[in-house]
């Protein structure tokens, strides 16, 4: 039996033991889990192994690539922008950025990027992986071509593009890029251990991704030629996120590197009126602004019915929660942040072997049920 390491207070007991029953078997290699209540932490703990070898043991400060749990991030620091007064989400993306306007994209609102409707899915012109690495062309690109839907009309799971449709709006409004910003701003005033673009100083405390098996790699199978589109231009290789490239680099829908203690502690802004680390970052309205329903239906991408707010998911649907005000979202492989701004609570999950889905797993859910059981009684 695996055991975990770090704090649970006692009402919380059922959480370490539906964490630690992850590494039953062979689900689980190595990971750590967050619960922040009323912006401190009542839950960090981790456990496991960093290398497939199970040569190096997860620590306290061990890091991992969480993918698309990054979009949380992003979405954060533009939220931010908005609640400064600098940024406008009904506002078209093309009053920031003028070259968007090409190939009938002057309406497309910067709202539309946040909530997966922009029709920009994924790039036409065809990419290989070192364009990940190259702001200008990946920025430029999408600004020159068409949607592959009209913008507004259908969600679309944006899953590598809005972190650059995001985040180039943020540096046209902010004149510094997401990552820097996100340092500055958040990051780095409440202390939290999240990167998007890792210093290389950082780089040995980096757990490796062990990869799907094949049938759960992105698109795996699809015949649908956006899902194809999504996940094959450029192809996504988890093992790209052991090279200092990657890391690297600021990939602000997928890149982003940390673990659960770090993603709780920034995401619990949201989930306590705006304030994290004795900081005000934003205000509490400028929180809710998360919870705006923007489009719900089928995803054309993942295929399953969506909520999206801006920048998060939704409660409601196919997900449940305990309570409505709630946003999340969660990464390729299994990561999950989860913000309830009803309770005041924030949970996240990051893990090193990555679950063949694209769309979460149980081990996160496990232990989140575990944590809202001990919520109500």
């Amino acid at each position: 039996m695996t055991k975990s390491q770090g704090h649970v207070e006692p009402r919380f007991d059922g959480v370490r033991a539906a964490f630690e029953s992850n590494f039953d078997g062979v689900q689980e290699n190595g990971a750590s889990f967050c619960m922040m209540l009323d912006g401190k932490p009542v839950v960090d703990i981790w456990a496991g192994y960093a290398d497939e070898a199970q040569m190096k043991p997860w620590e306290k400060d061990t890091i991992v690539n969480v993918y698309s749990t990054t979009k949380t991030m992003t979405a954060l620091t533009a939220l931010y922008l908005a609640d400064k007064g600098a940024l406008d989400f009904a506002a078209p993306v093309a009053k920031y950025w003028p070259e968007f306007a090409a190939n009938g994209k002057a309406d497309v609102t910067v709202a539309h990027l946040m909530s997966h409707s922009a029709g920009l899915s994924g790039w036409k012109e065809p990419l290989v992986r070192e364009d990940l690495y190259d702001w200008e062309k990946a920025t430029s690109l999408l600004a020159a071509q068409a949607p592959y839907w009209k913008p507004g009309t259908a969600p679309g799971y944006h899953a590598m593009t809005q972190g650059y449709l995001v985040g180039e709006v943020i540096r046209r409004v902010a004149g510094q890029t997401v990552g820097k910003l996100f340092a500055k701003e958040i990051a780095e005033p409440i202390g939290a251990d999240f990167h998007i673009g890792l210093p290389s100083t950082e780089d040995h405390r980096v757990a490796d991704l062990t990869p799907p098996p094949a049938s759960g790699t992105l698109g795996n199978g699809s015949a649908d030629e956006l899902v194809t589109n999504m996940s094959s231009n450029p192809p996504i290789n988890p093992l790209d996120t052991r090279t200092r490239a990657w890391r690297g680099a600021e990939i602000p829908a997928a890149g982003g590197t940390g673990n659960a203690r770090s993603v709780a502690a920034v995401q619990s802004i949201l989930a306590t009126g705006g304030a994290a680390g004795g900081k005000q970052i934003l205000s509490e309205a400028g929180c809710r602004r998360a919870l705006e329903l923007q489009i719900e239906g089928t995803d054309l991408i993942l295929g399953i019915p969506v909520r999206y707010g801006m920048g998060f998911g939704l409660a409601g649907g196919m997900v449940p929660f305990p309570n409505p005000n709630t946003i999340y979202w969660g990464g390729y492989g299994g990561s999950l942040v989860v913000n309830d701004m009803d309770a005041h609570a924030t949970y996240a999950y990051a893990m090193n072997k990555m679950a063949p889905t694209t769309t979460g797993d149980m081990r996160a859910f496990a232990v989140l049920m575990a944590a809202w059981g001990a919520m109500a009684s």
